[in-house]
């Protein structure tokens, strides 16, 4: 059984024939995207002030990662001076974006994480660090509880390859303040997962659940799982390991089968949806030395040759844009058909990924308009 709502969703093969991308970036064209990204507040660079953006684009002569780590990090030093932390935070991370493959990368990614925990501070109820040890390994997540008093449902939101636990913790405070306690975690291979992304690797977040279920104040009959983009992946794996204490899940632009395959590996290097550094970032997350051993290890991770998908799974309202050039509507499409568990749709037409179509339907509405009305509903919960 399919639900279709929001967006009508159209002829899912056809709509993304012929969306070949071409080369990467050169330093200008990457200047030029990113400046015209920060003007409109979009992803990754949301959040990030036009003109600092245009300062720190300025002094980049190289496409060298220190380079843009120091100077991305320049602005992170300025504003937590000034005690800014958000904004500190918000430099920072950008500075280690996409991942933190260089020694630069790596100590602006340490600094986000100080500035974050430092701007965490003025939360109340306080954010709380969980750490879970984990085949030698340590997980990292936060949590947060509502001021509302009695139980409170759970939502577990799971970032993406470039995103990060605390854009998740950010993303969801507005329903932390309608009442609903979060979970906020890395997807593994990423941040402070403890593990690559790999077979298994979803044992890691089952016990990051366990460390929240286990706390006072969590109504253990009401837990749903978010995952963007990667942490879709993760979500509806989930969904599947998970589903008898899930109430829903949210899988927005997950790839399933597809995107997972040699072929659409090989072609990821000319993908220019992506800021820059799309394959590098994959070989990071998954721990491989080349892209043929990026291809072999993707490929084992592909839900349908894991005999997952016909599974049963928890109810899920699945979301996606019709042009997506990094993960395949196709895989969209399989996981509507697959299993016997019923699923909500939400597919623009026009839209990117993660659904994005940067006039009308720009990450914030979506997340306002789609996926809080109906986690709410999936929770038993009312807007305050």
């Amino acid at each position: 059984m399919r639900r279709i709502i929001g967006a009508t969703i159209l002829s899912l093969a056809a709509l993304v024939a012929g969306a070949q991308a071409p080369a990467g970036r050169t330093l200008e064209e990457l200047k030029a995207e990113a400046q015209a990204r920060a003007d409109r507040n979009a992803y990754p660079l949301n959040g990030l002030r036009p003109d600092d953006v245009r300062e720190a684009l300025g002094r980049l002569k190289s496409l060298d990662r220190d380079e843009w780590a120091a100077s991305w990090s320049e602005l992170g030093e300025r504003y937590a001076a000034k005690k800014d932390f958000h904004q500190a935070w918000l430099y920072y991370s950008f500075a280690r974006w996409p991942v933190p493959n260089s020694p630069g990368k790596q100590k602006a990614y340490e600094k986000a994480l100080e500035a974050y925990l430092q701007y965490a501070k003025r939360f109340d109820p306080p954010l709380e660090v969980l750490r879970v040890p984990y085949e030698g390994a340590e997980v990292v997540g936060y949590l947060r509880l509502p001021k509302r008093a009695g139980p409170a449902p759970l939502i577990v939101a799971i970032a993406g390859l470039d995103s990060r636990k605390e854009d998740m913790a950010e993303r969801f405070a507005p329903l932390v303040d309608e009442g609903v306690a979060l979970l906020a975690l890395d997807s593994p291979g990423t941040g402070q997962s403890g593990v690559k992304a790999a077979l298994g690797a979803e044992r890691s977040l089952s016990l990051m659940l366990d460390a929240a279920l286990a706390r006072p104040g969590i109504d253990a009959k009401r837990v749903a799982v978010y995952g963007g983009s990667l942490g879709g992946y993760w979500a509806v794996l989930l969904a599947v390991t998970e589903k008898a204490r899930l109430r829903a899940v949210v899988a927005q632009s997950p790839p399933v089968h597809e995107y997972f395959s040699r072929e659409r590996t090989y072609a990821a290097q000319k993908n220019r949806e992506y800021l820059f550094d799309y394959v590098p970032a994959h070989m990071f997350t998954y721990g491989a030395s080349d892209i043929e051993q990026l291809a072999a290890l993707k490929e084992r991770l592909s839900l349908r040759a894991r005999g997952l998908l016909d599974k049963p799974m928890a109810p899920m309202l699945v979301i996606g844009g019709a042009l997506d050039t990094q993960v395949p509507i196709a895989d969209i499409d399989l996981l509507m058909r697959s299993g016997d568990s019923p699923k909500d749709l939400w597919v623009h037409p026009r839209g990117g990924h993660m659904g994005r179509e940067a006039k009308t339907w720009p990450d914030p509405v979506i997340f306002k308009r789609v996926t809080t009305p109906w986690l709410l509903r999936a929770l038993d919960m009312k807007p305050a």
